[in-house]
């Protein structure tokens, strides 16, 4: 009775394709992250070099846009940079292995589609729906269920590496599935025969189509048909028989008929049998008849190097197939020529194939990606797997290639700018490509090259016309399908291009990084640790309310771009200052600016006064105006009081106008900022900028003259929104002079009663102003000022809470609605890009996010704004996970909580904050979906911005311990790409283990580095000193260091042997004496000694202490160091540690033994028990304090035992003892306890990214007495396991069955005596926390009986209501049905979840899916909670929401 939720999505790029997505000049990129469908749009900012300082000086107060003003001719030098804005993401239900565009008939945006492939064998063709602003499934197909018939020993379907490619030509796609079979899925094209009409999906203009609601004459119309024909499913022996090994396939260009280039042999090759297969690899091409479903083959190419692994088409003015191996480049030509080059002095070695030598580049191949730079030259850029550049270029003569050459691109020019390797490209145009890295953080990827022949310079305009079009140079658009099959005048075209300088192609191009997508992948390990503010002693009292205790460091990267990543669920403010402050209710700060002097000319909307600008204080906050009120009198007496900010703190400001009597309910500025609004019960007061009054507007009835109070406001220079207490609306404006006068109201605005509304007025909309107000019946109303008159647009049925609100939509009768309490409208975004977004306040205070955008049932619209055309506006909403925290105190309370207040730039983020007793931040980075995170500490009363010459672009809040808090947002931080505050310090190393030191509050990690390796000198192999290569086998070399929270940096590093690696570390409580029984906290490290496969495997066992020595000079985070206390060099590598029982000792997994070991006060490690299992560990795990451990293996897989002592008298004073196994043949990667009341559970992770639920249960009849544990249920994960970590909970939580009488032991993996956690008495949950190569974090909760029953009720029904983007189920994605992973009579059984289970288990619930219930409508979450039997239990499944949702880990 488990549920698994994924806290983070995963960050690893693995596919990406560029496509017109959205419409047909759409310039769009599409991202896959394993089970992640990204869409982005490219957005081009220009930027001025030689204004620098003044940008520099702006960066955050100005955002940076396509709107700039030219400044004229050559006076100023621009850039282009372009950035990735996020359209849409999707999670999918399957893992995805490759992407492809294709050109298909009659889509619903005029663009292309999407196709998809997974890994169990499936395809889904999708497109953009501009209707719904989301992806529309146009089909799946299924080839899963094929007859594969093999040999006995071929692989299953799940084992094979399964991938897409599509005709460049969009008349098919082939998908190769299973060891040797090929799906081939058709098109439909325009016009009846492809040849005849000559026509090219690819360059060709489309003929005209016949409007979608004309029907042919015969009643049958074009568009009902599929835009594809029927697949089918042919092995690759039916094409030639000698296929029985296919390496590699891709579709060529420049081919009238679908043709594609495979690389295959007859056996399998392997360097193994080097000598028997050398160069057996044959490439060959195949075009295919569609039609006849028949195959011809073009051309042959035989007794290539058999290190070759992928093929890649290449269009003019190059055409044929570059085929890449491990050592060399071949270029096949349409003709069958040949042309290689060799990189390294392996090529010759291995190949007798012909080739150039270029030896001396010494570069290694593998795993890198290419992508062409231009249609121009046709040169080809290669990434490394180390992230190195490197530009492969093509001797041209005429259209025949004449031979290869490979430079590195220098280091100056950007040659060391991709910090690790590719897993795949994509060009984007203009001299740029998208580089995703599952390494690293995936980049955009510019660069410039120098011509020989000058070209005239574009103007500014067309610069910001890069996203009006599809990205292409213009020699991108000659046709490059004239090829052999006809006569083409491509070469005079290609001599009348610009073409390269002469020389080194590399030193033509300098690259440079234009952007990036941020990548946590791979988690190798985490710690929990006390964050750096924690330091210094005399912070911890003014922090420990608004800091978390502890804080999650994980390790991220690989290679240069290896490092630490900080994470915390919440936002922990920088504190600058904090003061108290009594009593306060809210807090306003103010920019109060003088009016210009008459007969100076003010600068225009929209542009910049530079003089102004370049002010050392022109934007800076100079009034803080306090509203307060005595709670604790029975009179409730306000005051407002007004501060002046200055560099020493706050100043009353005394002898002003302003009214201090009574509560002010809100402030802010019109008229240019030259006129100060308090709004107050009663009336407002309008201030010159010295506080001087100008004008006094009382709040009457204009019929009756009663007196009205002010409920809430809404600024938005010049206008301003009023909302009275008889729910009325009322709309003033400040004309240029400050006078503040009423918009005359239409009937429509009088006759309604109004409960919230907001007046939003943004560049993004083209400077309009609009009012959106919520009336009491819970619509939308849209008017556009200043004609209050009538609305531009109405959607009625907000509250219902729809997935997609438009005028129309109409709620079932049934439906309730949602009370909501306020709205608002706001830009969300960064200085990149900002897009407005309507939020939604419930009575719960949960945000509901929608995204407007227009739709034009014609066609794509010129308009570049959603509010472009109110009349088609809509909303979509934008579903997140975040839940309100509830709180009785405030749910008591009957006054107006604090209005949502949108904040134009903290940090640099356009953002909207929530104060009360949840106090939240609406954050969102322009790669990224808009996120919802807390903020650290108690209940917020009141929060402002706040920018000052000591803090700025902060804000200032108050908290319900009377305390202002000036803050910023902590630098190098980023929030919207996983939905936790991540900041991310490079090492520039692999990153294998970490932990932290309490004693001295200092991280030790264990890292490792590439070195060459040479051969020892040995008297029995004389030859080996002989060796001479260039290219010398690498190995990794280890080394310890510390590193330091609060400065980020290194301060000590304890180097290893060569070839000596950290396999395992922990910190752990060890007796240090054996007389006094003394206990010290040290690091236990366990490595590994791997010097081949000729030599046996060593390790060694150290244990470090963490002392304090002298720091060097200005340095003095350098006065820690590691010592080493304990060194043993044993047999076999030392492949776990950790901690067992309570005397202080250690147990180690070396070789094939379990050792359990104490430290001696002499510096040796005394073995005092052992066990043989007969397999390499790779899990070791101890529950802490009970002697119970676990141990897991590649092989026979989990193993559960005891440790226990005896008196000193006795024989066997200590004793390792096996009390059960696990099933045979689980290839254990990660495992974990779960304790849940009296019942104990393990939690297994295997290598095919399944979770195992085990359980030791002696009094259950199948587990023979404990000696077998029970395999509850199997629950597939779809992400590659790193760790499992357990932690305890902050929430209490009710037992399985029964309150548990035994107390909850602390986590194992935590080090000891480290604050912040729950203590064992109080903690009755546990969580296990898991970490995955793909950058994802996950939590597994157990439930007690009636939660489990609610939720996994709840997922059934949800997959049947929910739309799943796709077209997968998943139910069938998260089930295990692993051919041959199951022991006898251990079946996976689908159970009401989403998970299988196993031996009549109940399955794991999906906490994915079940946590998509928000995205439903009001009316459907009744009928889905109905239909599970949650009828009057939403507050109940509400709760079992914020269990799984990670609620427990508070002390993060």
């Amino acid at each position: 009775m488990q549920c698994y939720t994924e806290l983070t999505p995963p960050t690893a790029v693995t596919h990406a394709v560029t496509l017109s997505f959205l419409g047909p000049k759409a310039h769009n990129l599409v991202v896959a992250k394993t089970s992640l469908l990204q869409v982005f749009e490219l957005r081009t900012i220009i930027s001025d070099v030689d204004s620098a300082p003044v940008e520099k000086r702006r960066r955050l107060s100005q955002p940076d846009t396509t709107d700039h003003h030219f400044l004229g001719g050559d006076l100023h030098r621009t850039e282009q940079t372009s950035k990735l804005v996020l359209v849409g993401e999707y999670a999918l239900s399957g893992t995805i292995t490759s992407l492809a565009r294709v050109k298909v008939l009659n889509t619903k945006a005029g663009g292309e589609a999407l196709l998809l492939s997974f890994k169990d064998a499936k395809l889904s063709l999708v497109e953009w729906d501009p209707e719904r602003h989301n992806l529309s499934t146009i089909s799946i197909h299924y080839y899963e269920g094929e007859d594969l018939q093999g040999a006995p020993w071929a692989p299953d379907l799940g084992d094979c590496h399964n991938y897409l490619t599509a005709d460049p030509s969009s008349r098919c796609a082939a998908l190769k599935f299973g060891a040797r079979h090929l799906a081939i899925l058709p098109f439909r094209q325009i016009g009846d025969d492809l040849v005849e009409g000559g026509y090219n999906s690819d360059l060709d203009t489309p003929p005209a189509q016949k409007p979608a609601d004309i029907a042919d004459t015969n009643g049958d119309a074009d568009n009902t048909q599929t835009p594809y024909t029927s697949s089918f499913v042919l092995p690759l022996t039916a094409l030639d028989p000698s296929l029985t090994h296919p390496v590699h396939l891709a579709f060529l260009y420049e081919y009238r008929e679908p043709t594609f280039g495979i690389i295959s042999s007859v056996k399998a090759p392997g360097s193994s049998l080097f000598e028997e297969r050398r160069d057996i690899l044959t490439y060959n091409v195949f075009t295919l008849d569609l039609e006849q479903r028949a195959s011809t083959t073009l051309l042959s190419v035989s007794g290539l190097p058999h290190d070759l692994f992928q093929v890649i088409p290449l269009p003019l003015p190059v055409g044929g197939a570059l085929l890449i191996g491990g050592n060399e480049f071949v270029h096949v030509d349409q003709a069958g020529k040949t042309n290689a080059v060799g990189v390294n002095e392996f090529a010759k070695q291995c190949s007798t194939f012909s080739m150039a030598d270029q030896s001396d580049l010494a570069l290694r191949l593998e795993g890198c990606t290419v992508e062409q730079l231009g249609l121009d030259t046709g040169d080809i850029l290669v990434i490394l797997s180390t992230g190195e550049l490197a530009i492969l270029n093509f001797r041209l003569d005429g259209r025949s290639v004449s031979g290869l050459s490979l430079q590195r691109v220098a280091d100056e020019r950007g040659g060391l700018a991709i910090k690790a390797g590719g897993s795949c490209t994509a060009s984007l145009g203009r001299s740029k490509i998208f580089v995703g890295s599952e390494a690293g953080d995936s980049v955009i990827l510019g660069w410039t090259r120098k011509t020989a022949q000058l070209t005239r310079k574009r103007s500014h305009a067309q610069m910001l016309d890069v996203d009006s079009d599809i990205s292409l140079d213009e020699d991108d658009l000659e046709d490059p399908d004239d090829d052999l099959y006809g006569g083409s005048d491509s070469g005079a075209k290609q001599d009348n291009a610009s073409s390269p300088t002469t020389g080194n192609a590399s030193s033509n191009y300098t690259f440079r990084v234009h952007d990036t997508l941020t990548n946590l992948a791979p988690i190798r390990d985490i710690c929990l640790g006390k964050p750096a503010e924690f330091v210094r002693q005399e912070d911890r009292i003014k922090l420990d309310r608004v800091t978390a205790p502890l804080e999650l460091v994980a390790t991220t990267g690989q290679g240069r771009a290896g490092g630490l990543a900080v994470l915390n669920r919440e936002i922990h403010p920088l504190i600058l200052r904090q003061t108290e402050f009594p009593q306060v209710k809210d807090i306003w700060t103010v920019n109060a600016k003088k009016p210009a002097p008459k007969g100076l000319a003010k600068p225009e909307e929209g542009t910049v006064d530079t003089e102004a600008e370049m002010s050392p204080d022109a934007d800076y906050d100079q009034f803080m105006i306090v509203s307060r009120s005595d709670l604790g009198s029975d009179d409730l007496n306000e005051e407002s009081k007004v501060y002046s900010i200055t560099s020493s703190g706050f100043e009353e400001k005394r002898g002003t106008e302003f009214e201090l009597d009574g509560a002010t309910i809100d402030v802010g500025t019109l008229a240019g900022g030259t006129r100060i609004v308090q709004v107050r019960e009663g009336a407002l007061h309008v201030y010159d900028s010295e506080l001087g009054l100008a004008q006094i507007m009382p709040m009457e009835d204009e019929i009756t003259d009663a007196e009205l109070k002010v409920v809430s406001t809404s600024f938005a220079d010049p206008y301003l929104l009023i909302l009275r207490d008889d729910a009325s609306a009322q709309v003033l404006e400040a004309d240029s002079n400050g006078d503040i006068d009423e918009l005359e109201r239409g009937d429509a605005l009088l006759a309604t009663k109004w409960l919230s509304g907001c007046v939003y007025k943004s560049p993004s909309v083209g400077g309009k102003a609009l009012v959106f107000l919520l009336s009491a019946e819970g619509g939308l109303h849209i008017f556009e000022l200043p004609n209050l008159s009538k609305p531009v647009c109405t959607f009625p049925s907000l509250s219902f809470l729809p997935p997609f609100l438009s005028a129309d939509y109409a709620p079932r009768r049934s439906a309730d609605r949602e009370t909501l309490t306020e709205i608002v409208v706001a830009d969300l975004g960064d200085k990149t890009s900002k897009s407005p977004y309507l939020i939604v306040r419930t009575a719960t205070d949960d945000l509901i996010l929608y995204q407007p955008y227009s739709y034009f049932p014609d066609g794509p619209s010129s308009s570049g704004h959603a509010f472009a055309s109110p009349s088609i506006l809509r909303f979509l909403k934008i579903p997140h996970p975040h839940i309100a925290k509830y709180s009785e105190d405030a749910a008591g309370q009957t006054q107006r909580p604090s209005p949502l207040r949108a904040l134009s730039n903290v940090g640099g983020y356009s953002t909207v904050f929530m104060a009360g007793p949840s106090p939240s931040f609406v954050l969102k980075e322009a790669s990224s979906a808009p996120k919802v995170l807390n903020l650290r500490g108690e209940v917020v009363r009141g929060l402002t911005g706040f920018h000052t010459a000591s803090c700025e672009y902060g804000f200032a809040y108050v908290s319900a311990d009377n305390t202002l808090r000036e803050c910023q947002l902590p630098s190098n931080t980023r929030y919207g790409d996983s939905g936790w505050a991540t900041r991310t310090t490079l090492l520039g190393q692999d990153v294998n283990t970490l932990c932290y030191h309490p004693p001295k509050r200092v991280y030790v990690v264990g890292t490792s580095e590439k070195v060459d390796f040479t051969l020892p000198a040995d008297d029995f192999h004389d030859w080996w000193r002989n060796e001479d290569i260039l290219l010398r086998p690498q190995i990794e070399q280890g080394m310890l260091q510390l590193f330091d929270p609060p400065t980020g940096t290194v301060v000590n590093t304890y180097p290893l042997d060569p070839t000596e690696v950290i396999v395992s570390m922990k910190t752990l409580d060890l007796e240090v004496s054996e007389k006094t029984h003394a206990r010290k906290q040290l690091v236990a490290v366990g490595t590994a000694l791997i010097r081949g496969e000729d030599l046996p495997t060593k390790g060694a066992i150290y244990v470090f202490d963490v002392i304090d020595v002298v720091p060097e000079p200005g340095k003095p985070e350098t006065g820690k160091k590691l010592k080493l206390v304990a060194k043993e060099e044993v047999k076999g590598a030392v492949t776990a540690v950790s901690g067992i029982g309570t005397q202080g000792v250690l147990i180690i997994a070396q070789g094939q033994k379990l050792m359990v070991r104490g430290l001696k006060e002499d510096g040796s490690l005394l073995p005092v028990a052992f066990l043989d299992v007969q397999c390499t560990v790779s899990a070791l795990k101890e529950l802490d304090r009970t002697g119970l451990w676990l141990a897991g293996d590649m092989w026979k897989g989990i193993w559960f035992g005891g440790y226990s002592h005896a008196l000193p008298q006795e024989d066997e004073p200590y004793k390792l003892t096996m009390l059960g196994k696990g099933r045979a043949r689980m290839e254990v990667v990660a495992a974990e306890f779960l304790p849940w009341g009296d019942q104990l559970y393990i939690i297994v992770a295997d290598a095919h990214g399944d979770l195992h639920v085990l359980q030791f249960d002696p009094e259950h009849p199948k587990s023979l007495s404990g000696q077998r544990l029970l395999h509850k249920s199997a629950f597939h994960t779809g992400h590659a396991v790193t760790s499992l970590t357990l932690l305890p909970s902050t929430l209490p939580a009710a037992a399985p069955t029964a309150e548990p009488t035994k107390p909850a032991p602390t986590p194992s993996s935590t080090p000891p005596d480290l604050p912040g956690l729950p203590q064992p008495s109080n903690a009755v949950l546990h969580h296990v926390l898991l970490t995955t190569a793909t950058g994802s974090l996950a939590l597994i909760t157990p439930l007690p009986e009636p939660a489990y029953h609610r939720l996994a009720a709840l997922s059934t029904h949800l997959t049947n209501y929910l739309d799943h983007p796709a077209g997968l189920n998943p139910r069938a994605y998260r089930a295990v049905e692993r051919h041959g992973s199951v022991g006898a009579g251990e079946g996976f059984a689908g159970g009401g979840g989403s998970g299988g289970g196993g031996m009549g288990g109940r399955s794991v619930v999906d906490g994915n899916l079940v946590r998509r219930i928000w995205e439903l409508g009001m009316g459907r979450r009744e009928e889905v909670l109905g239909r599970a039997g949650g009828v009057g239990e939403w507050w109940a499944v509400r709760g079992d929401l914020e269990v799984v949702g990670g609620r427990g880990l508070g002390f993060l």
